[in-house]
């Protein structure tokens, strides 16, 4: 009855009201606990209200049931069949919809509905799959964001394939966790190919150097996604490369030149089917017909030959003249050494032969020359930053001190009688005054090492500071009284008379403004240079 009258009520009411009795009536069949006839009636007057023309009436409906796991399944794939903003809302959330409805969803629905699809938890690789196939770069960019989400690495694969060109595609890729290799190294082709062409259009490159570029910068990415991979991981990785026509010579020679012999073994095992500790051992004795039978059954061009077996002899070398403990042959860069052995090696065949090798050579040794000055010129600018650090350091410590000697001073300086300054110290016979004044700047710190340097060659003269703010001291005699002939060393006693015009502040206030001075004077002068 009460079923009947609310039907009866929703034909005249507002939309809102409509809408918030139709939530009202939803949240009630789904959690109230009517009793069955009750629950079949409401259950009718949830499905009939699907009919309403307001689409608030049935965003209301998609919101008290989406959460729900017991919701009336018609009423679930009909929301789940209505307009895109009420439809993600279920489609989102539900779980009454199965993998059938969700691929369903995805094949007539529009971005809106299948990027919801692509948020939900716990995605099955099937439904994933059909979202790479179909789906477009919101959706896709959604999925793969969705750590939850079950995806293979064909389906990876394949969004780069149709969507690799679009950054904010890339990005999400590069920075899911479980990214497989292969996947990776697809993302920097497109990456690669896209800087290529953006040179091409924009003049800087010709096609065929922008083309050449491409490939190299492939091939050095190629080499870096591969370091530190295990072997079944590599195994993947170079059977998709061998699939997608990138396994080529050149790859695997900069993968020797550069000491990836666990990438160059993987590449030599899937191109003759020979297992790779079986590769391994006939690379490591070049020299012998094993490993040129090796060569030929790979498929790789004889000319290429010498070089291989140049390079495997030097790093062969290298490996055996390492002392224990210390880093084997093999880094992210190509070994000059390697190439320079190659090189060597190539001079004796025909030049007709040999002109395209070489000429490879050649772009890889420039190429091998500027890293090493690119991580030499790192390695200056790193230790010309800690020597600046350094004596940024020593200056503020001069500086702490100098403030310190600065509050030391008396607060209101009062004129003393000038006394003698009598100082006492044992000294060896024979030691002259240089030798007491050089004792003494132990306690003085440097400053005053520095200080006597200064005033040492104008003893002659009063110091005279014109301009500066301070005032002349006159040293009139030092007087060093020492006895001669007795065994034991006597006090020395240095007297040291001043003018009894000058009273002690200004003498005070002299010394700390010089130092003062230079300490600005320096600390200003490193921080301009740092």
């Amino acid at each position: 009855m009460i079923i009947r009258q609310f039907l009866s009520w929703t034909r005249d009411a507002s939309i809102d009201r409509r809408a918030e009795a139709a939530a009202a009536l939803t949240r009630a069949y789904l959690y109230g606990g009517l009793d069955a006839g009750a629950a079949r009636d409401a259950r009718s007057a949830i499905l009939a209200l699907l009919d309403d023309p307001a689409p608030a009436v049935r965003r209301a409906l998609a919101q008290a049931c989406a959460g729900c796991a017991t919701a009336p399944r018609p009423l679930v794939v009909a929301l789940a069949g209505d307009q895109p903003d009420i439809a993600a809302l279920v489609l989102r959330r539900s779980s009454v919809l199965t993998d059938a409805d969700l691929v369903d969803g995805i094949a007539v629905g529009c971005e809106t509905t299948r990027t919801a699809i692509a948020g939900r938890l716990g995605l099955s690789h099937a439904v994933s799959g059909a979202m790479a196939e179909i789906g477009g770069v919101p959706s896709l960019t959604a999925l793969v964001r969705n750590r939850s989400a079950g995806i293979t690495t064909g389906s990876l694969l394949r969004m780069v394939e149709r969507h690799g060109d679009d950054a904010g595609l890339r990005n999400a890729l590069t920075i899911r966790a479980d990214l497989p290799l292969e996947v990776r190294q697809a993302v920097t082709a497109r990456v690669a190919a896209s800087l290529s062409a953006f040179a091409v259009a924009s003049g800087w490159l010709t096609p065929a150097r922008g083309e050449r570029a491409s490939r190299e910068a492939l091939e050095r990415s190629t080499l870096e996604v591969s370091a530190g991979a295990d072997g079944a991981d590599l195994a993947r990785l170079v059977s998709h490369l061998r699939i997608r026509g990138q396994l080529n010579a050149g790859l695997i020679l900069r993968a020797i030149l550069s000491g990836r012999m666990a990438f160059a073994e993987a590449a030599l095992s899937d191109l003759t089917g020979l297992k790779a500790d079986r590769v391994a051992g006939l690379m490591h004795d070049p020299s012998a017909s094993g490993f040129a039978a090796l060569h030929r059954r790979a498929g790789l061009p004889a000319v290429l030959l010498p070089a291989f077996v140049a390079a495997l002899s030097a790093w062969r070398e290298a490996d055996l003249q390492a002392e224990p403990g210390q880093a084997k042959p093999g880094s992210a860069t190509l070994s000059r050494r390697m190439i320079e052995r190659a090189l060597t090696a190539c001079e004796t065949m025909p030049l007709a032969e040999a002109q395209s090798v070489m000429a490879l050579l050649a772009r890889y040794e420039a190429e091998a020359a500027r890293e090493e000055s690119r991580v030499a010129a790192k390695a200056m600018e790193a230790k010309a930053s800690r020597e600046t650090r350094t004596r940024m350091q020593i200056l503020d410590v001069e500086w702490r001190l100098a403030q310190q000697l600065v509050s030391q001073r008396p607060a209101q300086p009062t004129p003393l009688a000038l006394q003698p300054i009598r100082i006492d110290t044992v000294v060896e016979r024979g030691r002259t005054v240089e030798a007491v004044l050089d004792s003494l700047s132990d306690g003085l710190m440097a400053s005053v090492r520095e200080a006597k340097a200064q005033v040492r060659p104008l003893a002659a003269a009063p110091i005279d500071l014109t301009g500066h703010d301070l005032v002349t001291i006159d040293v009139p005699s030092i007087v060093v009284s020492q006895p001669e002939f007795d065994v034991v060393p006597d006090p020395v006693r240095i007297d040291v008379g001043m003018s009894p015009t000058r009273e002690v502040d200004a003498v005070l206030d002299a010394i700390p403004d010089a130092l003062i001075a230079s300490y600005r004077a320096d600390r200003d002068r490193m921080r301009l240079a740092a």
